[in-house]
């Protein structure tokens, strides 16, 4: 007899105490050594989790209004520009905008971070005056507490996959991927396999508008689809896309967030991006969810592209398995290239435990999508006009 469930009897379990959750790396083992029909007699909830660069990040921030009051035109945090074309005193900082006087090497990224931390902040703006707003200067100092609200908005996170970079050409180049060596030299990949919440449920079955996750240390939510969200991409005999296909863009309150999962960084020679943790919980609503999550790194494939062709269409070089890649090694085209990841499995699996311990606990319900990601082709090159 087929087993089913709904996001109602789950979040009834999760109050009685009575609920089953195991991590993505946890069910690949059990569905291995138990078999699915087993495993999803008792298992309730699966959790996921990544770390890694997600550059379409950002806040959006209300500092409140000063004395006499401004409409802030220009807004400046540790000398990063933060977008104010909004009401008086919003603005949108943005992870990948750079400092104008320490350029690559402090941007959105870090004041995010800085916030975090506890650390004042130095707050610059700049407006005209009217009636309502006859202040035309501003300099201050600044804390998170002092914000009104201070909220992540990202507008492009967790990638569903995500190619693996190498690079052909006979010198060194520096990338969002990473330094890439001349002649083949490494190969990088930036997805947590096994654990990747949207590899987890490829056809989104489960994540979509609406859906509570754990975002930066805290609670968030699915937003809406997020840019580039590309599901018409190439795909495996399980379903799963080869390459970089679904995305999602998220929501949640930074003053609830924790720096350990939401950290800046800069990559050399191309700038600054921010590290976001993300966690989202897969429930087993029947067995096609579970066959989908228990794909092993050695069925999750990703492919791999040139990185020293710089043109929008690098080309495809081969098809390589996360197991592959996470032994240090992969063989292409008679060549053995070592590999190296840009985001951190330690802390995907921390994110994993730590969304399986909230639920546990009783701190953390489901939250069924409202509404799901839309399945099209999402992405066109820009149009050119001469």
């Amino acid at each position: 007899m087929s087993i089913t469930r709904s996001y109602q009897e789950i979040n009834e379990k999760i109050k009685a105490g009575k609920v089953v959750v195991v991590t993505a790396e946890e069910v690949v083992a059990m569905v291995k050594e138990e078999g699915p029909e087993k495993v999803l007699e008792k298992v309730d909830v699966v959790t996921t989790g990544t770390f890694g660069a997600m550059c379409s990040s950002g806040a959006f921030l209300n500092f409140g209004h000063s004395d006499p009051p401004i409409k802030m035109s220009k807004v400046w945090l540790n000398d990063v520009p933060a977008y104010a074309g909004l009401a008086a005193v919003d603005a949108y900082l943005g992870a990948t905008e750079l400092s104008e006087s320490r350029g690559l090497d402090y941007g959105g990224a870090h004041v995010i971070e800085d916030l975090l931390s506890g650390e004042k902040i130095k707050l610059k703006a700049m407006g005209f005056a009217t009636d309502c707003y006859p202040r035309t200067t501003l300099e201050t100092w600044i804390t998170l507490e002092d914000l009104n609200q201070a909220y992540l908005f990202n507008p492009r996170n967790a990638y569903q996959n995500y190619c693996v970079a190498i690079n052909s050409t006979g010198r060194t180049y520096h990338t969002y991927m990473g330094t890439l060596l001349p002649n083949y030299g490494n190969a990088t990949y930036t997805t947590s396999g096994e654990l990747s919440p949207l590899l987890c449920d490829p056809e989104y079955r489960t994540i979509g508008v609406g859906t509570r996750i754990f975002l930066g240390g805290g609670i968030g939510y699915v937003a809406w689809e997020g840019t580039q969200h590309n599901p018409a991409q190439k795909r495996d005999d399980n379903g799963v896309p080869l390459t970089n296909a679904g995305t999602l863009a998220v929501i949640g309150d930074l003053k609830g967030m924790n720096r350990k999962y939401l950290r800046a960084g800069i990559f050399h020679n191309y700038g600054t991006s921010l590290y976001v943790g993300i966690g989202i919980p897969i429930p087993l609503l029947d067995e096609e969810i579970l066959q989908k999550v228990a794909l092993s790194n050695e069925e999750l494939k990703a492919t791999v592209y040139d990185y020293g062709v710089q043109k929008r269409s690098r080309p495809a070089l081969g098809v390589v398995s996360y197991a592959e890649l996470r032994s240090g090694k992969i063989e292409l085209n008679g060549r053995v290239i070592p590999t190296a990841p840009l985001s951190s499995l330690e802390k995907a699996r921390a994110i994993a435990t730590e969304l399986k311990e909230w639920i546990l606990n009783g701190q953390f319900y489901l939250a069924e999508p409202v509404a799901s990601l839309p399945w099209r082709d999402g992405v066109k090159p820009l149009r050119e006009e001469v």
